[in-house]
C-alpha cells in the first residue's frame, strides 16, 4: 500500500547518517508495502478521511466520508479491501471531513476597503497572516491575486471560443462591463492582480471575519503608481488612468544590482528606479519579521496571453521592445521591472513595497526562508516553468535577531545560486556571477531516459539560451535561442568555455535574465518547482515538482525526473511530478554542496511508485511537523473533460506512452491531503478536502486552530453552472495495477460559493476560506 515504513520515514525526515541513503535506492521501496504487514496498520484518526473518486490504500483500513451534496451532506463508508467505486458524482463545494467546517472569509469583488471604489481582486493565491502584537486571532491577511480568466470576462486570455455566447460574471459581481478589449478593461484586469491587505478577526463562534473599512485595508495592484507616468517624456506621458480610475503615486521601488545597473541606467521608461505596480502574483512567503514576500510568476505576455509584459531582454538587461498587444504595451510597463520577489509590510502603509532584484527575475512561484541569529539569511525559490530551476540566495550580511525588520536589507546584497543535480544524489549550488563559467547541459543528456525508451525525446529535449549575434548563426542580440538534439552538435560550442560576462554587461543584467543565465552555467532544468518549504526541525528543504512534462520553455532533466510514461505497461510510472528534498551539507545552509532525495512520485496509487496524487503544488508544515499539500492539476483535465461549453471527454488510456497528462482526470477536482510524519499513521497519504469544480486550492496557511486556504478560479473556462451535467466512463487503476471503469458525473461549470449561501448573483467567485474543527480540541491544534 502507499505507505512508507517507519524506518524509511526516519531516513527521509531525519538528519542522521541514515540520510546518506540516496533517492534512486530509496524510491524503489517507498511504496508497494504489503497491506497485511505490521507496518501498514493504520491507527485511529481524529477525523474521517474524505472519499475521493480514485482508490487509495487508506480506504482499506479506515472509514471515509463520501460527499453527496453541498454544505456537508454525505455518508460514511466502511473500510473495505475493495476500494473500487463504479460510480462517482462530484460535488461543487469545498468538501471537508464531517468533524470540520469550511466558511468563506473573502470573495472576489468584496468592498472591504476605505475607498468604496476598491474591491478584493481575482484569482487569489498565496495567503499570509501577520498578527497584531503576535495574535493568532486578530491581524492582517495578505492575499495574492495571480491572473484573470473566464467567466470573469468574455475576453479573458485563453477563454475557449465556444463560451462567447454564455454570460460572464463581471456585471453581476462588480457592476462593470469587461466585455470589450480597450484600455479601461485592460486596466481593470491589471487592477484585479497584485495583492489585498485586509484585517481579519476571530469572532466568538471561532470563525474569522473580514473587518471592512479598516484604515490599513488596501490594495497593491498591477497599476499602483500609474500616476508617475506623467513624468515620462515618451508617448505614455498621458497614460495615467484607465476608465474612470485615476492612477495614484503608490509606485514600488527596486533594490539590489538590477535596480542600480538596469532600472536606473538602462530601462526606457525614464522613471529610473520607480516601478508601476506588481502583478501575476502566485505564491510567496511570510518573513519572521512580519513582512510578506509576494512572487511575480507568469509575467510574460504575448498577443494571445496579453495580460503581461516583455520577457526577452538585451545583454544590458533592458527589454527587446514592448510585446505587441499586451498590457505592457498599453500602459508602458517595461518588462525588466516584472518577474521579481516583492516585499510588502501589511501593518506599515509607509513601507513602500520593493522588488528585491538580488533574488533574480524568473517565474517566481514561492519563497522559503532560513533566518537564524548569527547566520546568513538563506532563501529558497522555485521557477514554475517547464525546465525551470531551483534557486538559493545567500546574503552577504548576517541575521542578528530574526524578528528585526531591518533584516529586509539582507535581501539587497548577496549571491543567487542555481541547483545542479547529479544522478548519484549529490548536488552543487552554482553562483550566477559575471565570472561564472558557461557550460550548458546538452539536450542529449537531459533527454537520456526518453531517448533510451523511444529513440526520440519530446520537443527534441529543448533548452533555451540567450540569443547573441555571432553564436550559432544568430545575427542579433536579445531574447532566446533554442538548442535541441537536432542542432546541439553545431550550436553548443559557441556557448561553452566562456563566462557570463561574455553574454551580459553587468551583474544586474544577469539577474534580469536569470533563467537563461542559469541554463548557460549548467543549472539543472527541472519539473516545475511550485513550492519549497524548510522543515522547521531538520532545516531540510522540501520541494514540490508539479509536472515532469516538457514544454516550449525547456525540458526537465530525465535523469532526475520522470518526464513521460516510458512503457506500455498499464501501471507504468506516471509523469505527475513528485515531492523531493534537498539536504544541505553545511549546517547553516550557506554552503555550495547538498544531497537530494525523492520522497514520493506522483501518479495513481496503482502505478509503480505512485503516491496516489498528481501535480502537487503548495506545501506547508503544521505545528506538529505534518506535511500538507494541495494539487494543481490542469483545469482542462479535471474529471476527464476538457474546458469549454462542449466539455469534450479527454482520452484516458493506460496503454499509452509518452506525455499522458490526461491521466490526471482520474483524480477528479483538485484536493488537499496530509501526510503525518509521526505516530501510527506516519507516511500515509490521507485525503482531507476537495475543491469546487474546475478550481485550484492554493496558499494554505495555519493560524492557530484554523487553516486559511484560497479557492482559485472555480468554474474556470466553462459556462456558469446552468444545470448541465457531464457524464462519462473513466478508466483508472485499482491498487493492484489492473484497470477498471468508473462512471463519473460532474456539473459542467460551477456556482461556488453562490450555491452554498443562496447568493442572488449566481456566480462562481474566487474566495478565501477558513477551515476549523467544529468542536475545538483542548490543544488548539488543527488536527
Amino acid at each position: 500500500m502507499s505507505k512508507i515504513t517507519r524506518r524509511q520515514l526516519l531516513i527521509f525526515f531525519g538528519s542522521s547518517a541514515a540520510t546518506t541513503v540516496l533517492a534512486p535506492q530509496l524510491t524503489q521501496t517507498l511504496f508497494g508495502i504489503n497491506s497485511t504487514s505490521a507496518e501498514s496498520i493504520i491507527g485511529p484518526l481524529s477525523f474521517t478521511p474524505l472519499r475521493l473518486p480514485h482508490p487509495l490504500p487508506v480506504y482499506q483500513e479506515l472509514s471515509s466520508f463520501m460527499p453527496t451534496s453541498i454544505n456537508g451532506q454525505g455518508t460514511v463508508m466502511a473500510a473495505s479491501q475493495n476500494t473500487k467505486l463504479t460510480s462517482y458524482s462530484v460535488v461543487d463545494d469545498v468538501v471537508v471531513p464531517p468533524e470540520y467546517e469550511r466558511y468563506v472569509i473573502l470573495r472576489w469583488g468584496d468592498r472591504v476597503f476605505p475607498d468604496p471604489a476598491d474591491y478584493f481582486g481575482y484569482n487569489n493565491d498565496y495567503t499570509g497572516f501577520v498578527g497584531i502584537r503576535g495574535s493568532n486571532g486578530d491581524g492582517y491577511l495578505w492575499v495574492n491575486h495571480e491572473y484573470v480568466s473566464f467567466p470573469m470576462s468574455k475576453i479573458a486570455p485563453e477563454a475557449p471560443s465556444d463560451v462567447a455566447s454564455f454570460p460572464a460574471t463581471d456585471r453581476a459581481v462588480l457592476g462593470i462591463d469587461l466585455s470589450v478589449k480597450n484600455q479601461a478593461t485592460l486596466g481593470e484586469f491589471l487592477y484585479n492582480l497584485g495583492g489585498s491587505i485586509v484585517r481579519i478577526t476571530k469572532q466568538a463562534n471561532g470563525r474569522f471575519l473580514a473587518i471592512a473599512g479598516d484604515s490599513l485595508n488596501r490594495r497593491i495592484h498591477g497599476l499602483s503608481g500609474l500616476g508617475i507616468n506623467s513624468q515620462r517624456a515618451d508617448k505614455y506621458k498621458d497614460v495615467t488612468s484607465w476608465g474612470s480610475r485615476q492612477g495614484d503615486d503608490n509606485y514600488l521601488t527596486g533594490t539590489g544590482p538590477a535596480a542600480t545597473q538596469v532600472f536606473a541606467q538602462v530601462n526606457s521608461d525614464g522613471l529610473g528606479n520607480r516601478i508601476v505596480g506588481t502583478a501575476y502574483n502566485c505564491s510567496g512567503g511570510t518573513t519572521p519579521w512580519g513582512t510578506i514576500l509576494s512572487a511575480e510568476e507568469n509575467f510574460q505576455g504575448s498577443e494571445a496571453f496579453f495580460i503581461g509584459v516583455q520577457e526577452n531582454v538585451k545583454p544590458n538587461g533592458g527589454q527587446t521592445g514592448y510585446a505587441k498587444g499586451t498590457t505592457g504595451e498599453e500602459f508602458g510597463l517595461v518588462g525588466e521591472k516584472y518577474g521579481w520577489m516583492v516585499e510588502v509590510d501589511p501593518q506599515d502603509p509607509s513601507f513602500r513595497p520593493r522588488k528585491h532584484t538580488a533574488l533574480g527575475r524568473f517565474r517566481h512561484e514561492n519563497v522559503a526562508i532560513r533566518a537564524e541569529a548569527g547566520r546568513k539569511l538563506v532563501v529558497y525559490m522555485g521557477d514554475d516553468r517547464r525546465g525551470g530551476h531551483t534557486w538559493k540566495f545567500v546574503s552577504n550580511g548576517t541575521v542578528t535577531n530574526p524578528a528585526d525588520k531591518t533584516n529586509s536589507r539582507l535581501f539587497e546584497d548577496g549571491t543567487l545560486y542555481v541547483a545542479q543535480y547529479n544522478r548519484n544524489g549529490a548536488g552543487r549550488w552554482l553562483p550566477l556571477a559575471l565570472n561564472s563559467p558557461t557550460n550548458p547541459v546538452s539536450p542529449s543528456k537531459v533527454g537520456e531516459a526518453e531517448l533510451a525508451s523511444f529513440g526520440k525525446a519530446q520537443r527534441d529535449a529543448n533548452t533555451r539560451l540567450p540569443k547573441r549575434s555571432g553564436i550559432a548563426g544568430q545575427t542579433e542580440d536579445g531574447g532566446s535561442f533554442v538548442v535541441d538534439t537536432t542542432n546541439e552538435a553545431t550550436a553548443l560550442s559557441g556557448y561553452r568555455n566562456k563566462t557570463l560576462a561574455n553574454f551580459y554587461t553587468s551583474q544586474g543584467a544577469v539577474l534580469v535574465d536569470a533563467f537563461l543565465a542559469a541554463n548557460l552555467i549548467g543549472g539543472t532544468p527541472t519539473a516545475r518547482p511550485e513550492d519549497l518549504e524548510v522543515n522547521p526541525t531538520t532545516k531540510e528543504v522540501f520541494i514540490s515538482y508539479t509536472d515532469g512534462a516538457p514544454g516550449s520553455d525547456g525540458y526537465p532533466d530525465s535523469r532526475i525526473f520522470t518526464v513521460a510514461k516510458y512503457t506500455v505497461a498499464l501501471n507504468s510510472t506516471q509523469q505527475s511530478g513528485g515531492i523531493y528534498k534537498i539536504i544541505e551539507d553545511s549546517s547553516d545552509g550557506a554552503g555550495l554542496t547538498f544531497r537530494w532525495q525523492r520522497f514520493v512520485q506522483g501518479g495513481e496509487a496503482g502505478s509503480v511508485s505512485g503516491a496516489g496524487f498528481a501535480s502537487v503544488d503548495n506545501l506547508d508544515f503544521d505545528t506538529q511537523g505534518n506535511i500538507w499539500g494541495v494539487t494543481d492539476m490542469s483545469t482542462s483535465t479535471h474529471n476527464g473533460f476538457d474546458v469549454g461549453a462542449a466539455g469534450k471527454p479527454n482520452a484516458i488510456d493506460h496503454k499509452k506512452t509518452g506525455n499522458v497528462s490526461d491521466f490526471t482526470g482520474v483524480f477528479g477536482n483538485n484536493w488537499l491531503f496530509y501526510i503525518p510524519t509521526s505516530g501510527p499513521n506516519a507516511g500515509t497519504v490521507i485525503p482531507f478536502a476537495q475543491g469546487p469544480n474546475r478550481c485550484e486550492m492554493t496558499g494554505p496557511t495555519f493560524v492557530g486552530d484554523t487553516l486559511l486556504l484560497s479557492v482559485q478560479h472555480p468554474g474556470e473556462d466553462c459556462p456558469i453552472d446552468d444545470g448541465t451535467v457531464l457524464s462519462r466512463q473513466i478508466e483508472m487503476l485499482d491498487l493492484n495495477g489492473a484497470v477498471f471503469n468508473q462512471t463519473r458525473s460532474v456539473s459542467r461549470g460551477s456556482l461556488w460559493p453562490s450555491n452554498i449561501s443562496n447568493d442572488s448573483r449566481r456566480s462562481p467567485m474566487p474566495s478565501v476560506i477558513g477551515i476549523r474543527r467544529v468542536r475545538s480540541t483542548t490543544t488548539g491544534q488543527f488536527v
